[in-house]
């Protein structure tokens, strides 16, 4: 029963709009950056909102703290920590877009450095 009710609770909330098998993240940091002016092909990085990916389910903010993220399908949800209840869709492997609140990728947009590579 208590498992029923969890699984219910788990399938009522915002995650429930992907519901794919669980992943993971590729280890690395996550350097988020969005356009400098509306239509821009300029973009500006959003030091707040980059992190790195450290392990399995674990990410560390830009400020040091940790956090963690449950990723189904293609939808990323940071559930503890700094970034706790922001959303990402993964693009592509190494390229993830910001959820907006009415549930659209918006402008803010996170890709692996190529820097990660060489850890």
């Amino acid at each position: 029963m208590r498992r029923a009710l969890i699984l219910l609770a788990l399938l009522s909330g915002p995650a429930a709009a992907d519901t794919g098998p669980l992943r993971t993240l590729m280890l690395g940091r996550y350097d988020c950056e969005r356009p400098a002016a509306p239509g821009s092909q300029v973009f500006e990085h959003d030091h707040g909102a980059s992190f790195a990916v450290t392990n399995a389910s674990r990410y560390r903010a830009a400020d040091g703290t940790v956090g963690t993220y449950l990723m189904t399908g293609g939808t990323v949800t940071m559930t503890s920590g700094p970034l706790a209840g922001a959303r990402f869709v993964r693009v592509r492997p190494a390229f993830l877009r910001r959820i907006e609140p009415d549930g659209v990728p918006g402008p803010l947009r996170c890709v692996l450095s190529r820097s990660s590579d060489k850890h």
